[in-house]
């Protein structure tokens, strides 16, 4: 996978043009942010890239591969992580039923797959999830293209996936209207989006601890698009079609927000809203 190793710097934007923001929620029970990884060994970053993100975001605008995606590269990333979930290997076998030896990966002139030499009849692959993971994602950009993808999201042209076509995300996806403010703003006043069963272990701590601790917020990492930043990504993405794909580098900084946990000590703890009138396939699951 070619990379370009200048970090990515974002289209400058008019001083007297609007900025909004829009806030996703991504969740499910299994998620995959890849970024350099490929072929029989397939990982996941510890939380979503910026290319997943754009990835998300084009296809719920309807956006085929080939299309131009300048203006979401574009767009100033902020993830936070709400519940960092635990690491699930997934360990495959691969042949063909008709017995026939397996072709390789790389393909010759005619975009034919090549033999494998020597034959081989079995593939070992080994894909990597993120399992009971919630991420809290904004991004920030003009406000008309923001609020156009808001609609999007509601409405999506394409079927969504948090990485991979098979992680779908459970709802809501959109958290709300659109927000005035910054990244950081924005992602400090946005309620805990953690499940159930990390809420009520944090209530239990909070009564049960000697030292003043307080129910009410909670300190959750996150990282956010900056220049300046001290950390690098390979994961700016040039263009999603097969035939052109290629990453660039973009600098981040990491922090801690101190967040709202929306828990009243008193009371049980209420699951997160779904979409109103939405069919949510994952509630019998407690998500």
């Amino acid at each position: 996978m070619p990379a370009d190793p200048t970090p990515a710097t974002p289209a400058p934007v008019p001083p007297d043009e609007a900025q909004a923001v829009l806030v996703l929620r991504l969740a499910g029970p299994l998620q995959s942010w890849g970024d350099r990884s490929a072929f029989n060994r397939r990982d996941s970053r510890p939380q979503p890239t910026k290319s997943g993100v754009v990835g998300l975001l084009a296809a719920a605008s309807g956006r085929p591969r080939e299309a131009d995606i300048a203006d979401l590269v574009g767009l100033r990333l902020g993830v936070r992580v709400d519940q960092p979930g635990t690491l699930l290997r997934d360990y495959h076998t691969v042949s063909d039923y008709r017995g026939r030896p397996l072709p390789q990966a790389g393909v010759n002139a005619k975009g034919i797959q090549k033999p494998t030499s020597p034959a081989k009849d079995t593939h070992v692959t080994h894909r990597y999830y993120l399992q009971d993971a919630v991420f809290v994602a904004a991004v920030q950009g003009p406000a008309a293209l923001v609020e156009t993808l808001a609609e999007a999201i509601r409405r999506p042209a394409f079927p969504l996936a948090l990485g991979r076509r098979s992680c779908v995300p459970t709802q809501p996806l959109a958290l709300g209207a659109v927000r005035d403010g910054t990244l950081e703003e924005v992602l400090a006043e946005e309620p805990w989006q953690a499940g159930a069963a990390a809420r009520n272990a944090y209530r239990r701590r909070a009564q049960r601890s000697p030292e003043p601790f307080s129910p009410h917020r909670i300190d959750l990492a996150a990282t956010f698009d900056d220049p300046s930043g001290d950390d690098i990504m390979q994961d700016v993405p040039r263009s999603f079609d097969p035939r052109e794909r290629g990453f660039s580098t973009r600098r981040i900084r990491h922090a801690w927000l101190s967040v709202p946990t929306g828990l009243d000590p008193t009371t049980p703890t209420a699951r997160p809203a779904t979409a109103a009138g939405g069919h949510d396939p994952f509630a019998l699951l407690g998500w």
